[in-house]
């Protein structure tokens, strides 16, 4: 099984995806509530619509949850991954690539059981700013360069708030809206 690239998955990111789809029946219910919309009254009078999505095409969503360990310190910033020593291919290049719609970033709570928090990005308008900035800086990447202490892999970190409009909703202990774009 591979992602795409030509070198198979290490095992790094089966236990990686494991642990983190296990929080996969929340992000669906907290995504569902904010990209599915009610219509005006008119809506539902004329045309029997009760709720609405405004695309019916394929709309992909990049999930990402931390440990509960990593909140306090790195509430305020998202990682993406730069760097496996397998080689696959990884978050940030399928990103710059054209894949994925939105980023679903979220912290696991205490027990790793539920979500603490979380935060909706618009990859769209994180790709439009990450290209200019190699534009603007001659091609030196933004964010900040991490390297997992266990050498399993490298990230790129990023503060939410560097460009308008990129988060579109945040919330914490499940689905508690705190903001919405």
């Amino acid at each position: 099984m591979n992602d795409g690239g030509t070198k198979p998955m290490s095992n790094d990111w089966h236990e990686d995806k494991r642990w983190s789809d296990r929080f996969l029946p929340e992000i669906k219910a907290i995504l569902g509530g904010q990209l599915i919309g009610e219509p005006p009254i008119e809506e539902d009078a004329e045309r029997n619509t009760d709720l609405i999505v405004l695309k019916m095409e394929a709309v992909r969503i990049a999930c990402r949850i931390r440990r509960y360990s990593y909140y306090e310190k790195y509430a305020n910033e998202f990682t993406l991954r730069v760097g496996r020593p397998s080689g696959i291919k990884t978050e940030l290049t399928k990103v710059i690539e054209g894949w994925g719609d939105y980023f679903f970033y979220g912290f696991a709570d205490e027990d790793e059981k539920k979500l603490a928090a979380w935060r909706i990005g618009d990859l769209k308008k994180f790709r439009l700013w990450f290209n200019r900035q190699l534009t603007k800086n001659k091609g030196i990447v933004p964010g900040m360069a991490k390297i997992n202490k266990d050498g399993s892999s490298d990230f790129i970190a990023f503060a939410w708030d560097f460009v308008d409009g990129f988060e579109i909703a945040r919330g914490r202990n499940g689905y508690e809206v705190i903001s919405d774009g």
